[in-house]
């Protein structure tokens, strides 16, 4: 097998079902992220706000995951380096920089309105102030993620994943299907307003999100996988990001279509309460209870994958080791993990703030997706090339990611400029626009006159 082949897109997950079962890990963590409360807040509020109008993003939302993390994984198992680094060698300390500030911002949003989310459902369960739950849970954060690192974050992953996707997806074979109304639904169309727009930027940005793509080559280095490690990489991504990912995402999306939709639901009126009825066939009077519970899960491992991300990009930029072997990277994690106790003082409900999160990351997303195209396409940065199959994937990503994000924001600047969180929406995308378009011209000048 030639080099070029062995590392094509196309590329043999080579090995025993058996080994790759036990032995995959790093995509799951990308996964618990993903299968998170905000991308379940989208997904339900989708389907209870617009019916089946957004199965197509849905159904895209978990190829297109897939892609942008095989694309991270390529370059982390290529390079053996954190993206971080690689940006810095090939691009200059400047686009380095701006590539953690992109991170760091995504990210540190997301896990404000994670821990918002993780007290306030610990308070409904328990009774107990969500302000001492945010408190608790931040401490157990810091201990468990500064003393055990990585490992723990992998097998939580794997379990709540599974526990999450089980849940949904034997309501979801309860749930009558109005088969008409879901093959409308595939058609690809955005037609509702800032809600819709905000809807589906959330959904993708679930899947395809900036925190998703640079943590790849970080998780993959906390396992020590090299090259060799490509085709288990290959079935990892497989089996996390498009199988059960996908899987969580199509059962809860049609649950919430099925069960939740009438003509009077808001998008910004959701609850969790109110979307907890979507387990209503499978568990009746308890749906409420098992929605929390699962919501509970599913918060707080996305908040342990989260809260890695930001300490992962900043440690590789200043040079530090990203293990706990470092007390300087070790310190750095205690730290994110204890300043999310602030998010219990975010204003408003955690169910729309969830959905805004996500759509505000995938702003960020494209221009993390250019960055690792155009890498993937440097031969003194990688020792094979992408394929042409790979470039165009990456491209269809770049695009549609793009897209959506353009039309939350054009949807957003239509409602008025004048609200505090539309006019920082619209400078983030300035700021980040720029330079991804500078890069992909860049790129094109390059590829023709090279």
């Amino acid at each position: 097998m030639s080099e070029e082949t062995r590392y094509d897109v196309w590329a043999s997950t080579r090995g025993r079902l058996g080994h790759h079962l036990t032995e995959m890990g790093p995509s799951w963590v990308a996964g618990a992220v993903a299968a998170g409360p905000a991308t379940m807040a989208s997904l339900l509020t989708a389907g209870a706000t617009f019916g089946y109008d957004l199965l197509w993003v849905v159904i895209l939302s978990a190829i297109l995951g897939a892609t942008a993390q095989y694309l991270a994984m390529r370059l982390g198992l290529l390079t053996e380096s954190g993206i971080v680094s690689v940006v810095e060698s090939a691009l200059g300390g400047k686009w380095a920089w701006l590539l953690v500030a992109d991170v760091v911002l995504a990210a540190g949003l997301a896990q404000l309105v994670i821990m918002k989310t993780v007290a306030s459902v610990s308070e409904t369960v328990t009774g107990i102030d969500g302000r001492l739950w945010a408190v608790a849970w931040a401490v157990v954060l810091a201990v468990g993620l500064a003393g055990r690192g990585y490992r723990v974050i992998e097998v939580g992953a794997k379990v709540l994943v599974s526990i999450v996707v089980v849940a949904f997806l034997a309501s979801a074979l309860i749930v009558p299907l109005d088969s008409g109304a879901a093959v409308s639904g595939l058609v690809p169309t955005i037609d509702g307003g800032v809600d819709k727009a905000l809807v589906a930027a959330g959904i993708l940005g679930g899947a395809v999100h900036i925190t998703l793509v640079t943590m790849q080559s970080y998780t993959m280095r906390a396992r020590e996988w090299t090259r060799e490690n490509y085709g288990l990489a290959t079935f990892d991504i497989g089996a996390s990001m498009l199988v059960a990912f996908g899987v969580y995402s199509l059962a809860i999306f049609l649950v919430a279509a099925g069960v939740l939709h009438t003509s009077g639901v808001q998008a910004a009126e959701l609850t969790a309460i109110s979307a907890s009825q979507a387990l209503g066939p499978l568990v009746g009077a308890n749906a409420e209870w098992l929605f929390l519970l699962g919501l509970w899960g599913a918060s707080v491992s996305t908040l342990g994958g989260n809260t890695v991300v930001p300490p992962y990009l900043v440690a590789d930029k200043l040079g530090w080791e990203t293990d706990v072997s470092d007390y300087r990277y070790r310190s750095l994690l205690a730290a994110v993990a204890l300043l999310s106790a602030g998010g219990v003082f975010v204003g408003g409900s955690f169910f729309p703030l969830l959905v805004l999160v996500l759509a505000f990351g995938l702003v960020g997303t494209p221009f993390a997706l250019v960055l690792v195209l155009y890498l993937l396409n440097k031969p003194d940065v990688v020792s094979v090339q992408n394929s042409r199959a790979a470039n165009v994937g990456g491209l269809v990503l770049v695009g549609v990611t793009s897209v959506l994000a353009a039309s939350f924001v054009r949807e957003q600047v239509a409602s008025g400029v004048g609200d505090p969180t539309t006019l920082f929406v619209l400078v983030f995308t300035v700021v980040l626009g720029s330079p991804t378009v500078g890069l992909g011209v860049k790129f094109g000048q390059e590829e023709v006159f090279a």
